[in-house]
């Protein structure tokens, strides 16, 4: 699986294709079983954050299978983040995740949201009154902290627009290695993949095929008659199309699914070849963001009073 890899900014490898753990029942065994059988089909990246609670059912899974021999520590990708409630101490946010892990770094720290909240807030849709204001150049000096401290190999943010990105560069010592976002057939991310590619950032595509599954997921993007039309062309599945698609953009994609067929479909996108008809076709298709976060925005306590200024106009 070598070959599947990229070269990020500082050097560190980091592989085209990874496996994302956030479930909705967070069902622990089924989370360390369905990464053991993803570590035999040679996943080697695994995404988790604080917020998905994933992180320990992801540690004691990798430590067993390394423990067994399946895997190294030094050839598996372990890529957490920080929640916006301890924006105000990534070090120790990170020292925390390490002890739900069991391990004694991670590979990559990502700012989950350019959103600050209160210490306390631990679920995902914050009220009204959890917002704080967000110091980015503070937080973004922890980040760099962990960095220094080798609590991570890399750093990097999520969701941020090209124009936070831009902003960040503005005070930042350490370039973001990576900024993970959602990207797919239907939200293809031209302006922001253009500004990471003139920096050196690479582009992590989250929910690469529309989000089936999750509550706020589709299938619009699978079920698009374009997607469909060159997977009966290729003898491929849609899926593999949509996956396909992204990796054939520089990015890499994080898959989540749990399920074996689909988990063995999903890496298969990996042998696929698109040719320059399908590309075209792809970029006819009408595009729209499915995560929009509308939940982070509100007239009197939030950074961003629209969903608009979260996305600076990019969505």
């Amino acid at each position: 699986m070598r070959s599947y890899q990229t070269m990020l900014n500082n050097g560190e490898t980091f592989p085209i294709i990874g496996m994302g753990t956030y479930s909705g029942e967070n069902d622990r065994e089924t989370t360390e079983r369905a990464i053991r059988t993803a570590i035999k089909m040679s996943y080697r990246h695994f995404d988790t954050a604080k917020i998905y609670g994933s992180e320990p059912a992801v540690g004691n899974a990798l430590r067993q299978a390394i423990h067994d021999g399946l895997v190294e520590r030094e050839d598996i990708h372990v890529t957490s983040k920080l929640w916006s409630s301890d924006h105000h101490d990534p070090v120790s946010a990170l020292q925390q995740t390490l002890q739900r892990l069991g391990m004694e770094y991670i590979d990559m720290y990502l700012v989950h949201w350019p959103v600050a909240l209160k210490p306390w807030v631990d679920y995902p849709i914050p009220e009204e009154e959890d917002f704080e204001e967000l110091d980015m150049e503070n937080t973004w000096s922890g980040m760099e902290r962990c960095l220094e401290m080798g609590l991570c190999r890399s750093i990097g943010v999520s969701n941020f627009s090209s124009t936070k990105i831009q902003d960040l560069l503005d005070f930042s010592c350490v370039t973001p290695a990576v900024n993970q976002v959602e990207m797919h057939p239907m939200w293809r991310q031209r302006k922001l993949r253009a500004v990471c590619m003139e920096y050196g950032i690479h582009v992590s595509a989250y929910s690469p095929l529309g989000g089936p599954g999750n509550a706020w997921g589709t299938t619009s993007v699978v079920d698009h008659p374009i997607i469909q039309s060159i997977a009966h062309k290729h003898n491929a599945t849609p899926a593999q199309v949509a996956l396909r698609w992204g990796l054939s953009q520089g990015a890499s994609i994080i898959v989540k699914s749990f399920n074996e067929r689909r988990m063995k479909e999903n890496i298969g996108a990996l042998q696929l070849k698109l040719d320059e008809r399908d590309l075209h076709d792809i970029n006819k298709m009408e595009e729209r963001k499915i995560m929009r976060g509308d939940w982070l925005s509100n007239d009197t306590t939030s950074p961003y009073r629209t969903v608009q200024e979260l996305w600076d106009d990019e969505i």
